[in-house]
């Protein structure tokens, strides 16, 4: 994987919040559905504007505790979304999609924050 620039990583998280907005808009519109729908929304559009913050920050140390806010945020999120692939609330490849962009996420930001982080 070639190495993103900040704006790319930025953009790539945005991109990623707005799949996660429109699987939301797909989810069933019943008590679990709701309730996975509110969660996703939640943690999946949260790591966004936290990389925003972290790219703002006013040293290392914040800047480490912001990208880790947005790691611990994107684990979340491929939590309620294998939990909706399981359960089979949305069909079709776009949870396929988000799984995996969840997870190449995830592995920047661990690669990032351990870099950033001097381990």
């Amino acid at each position: 994987m070639k190495k993103l620039s900040p704006q790319e990583l930025e953009d790539r998280l945005i991109d990623f919040a707005v799949a996660i907005i429109d699987m939301t808009e797909a989810l069933p519109n019943n008590k679990a559905g709701n309730h996975v729908a509110g969660q996703l929304i939640r943690s999946g559009t949260s790591p966004a504007p936290n990389y925003g913050e972290a790219r703002s920050a006013e040293s290392k140390k914040d800047f480490v505790q912001k990208m880790k806010i947005s790691l611990k945020e994107l684990r979340e999120t491929m939590i309620w979304l294998k939990i909706a692939s399981r359960k089979q609330m949305i069909a079709g490849i776009g949870i396929d999609r988000s799984i995996a962009e969840c997870n190449e996420l995830i592995s920047i930001f661990v690669t990032s924050t351990r870099t950033a982080d001097g381990r």
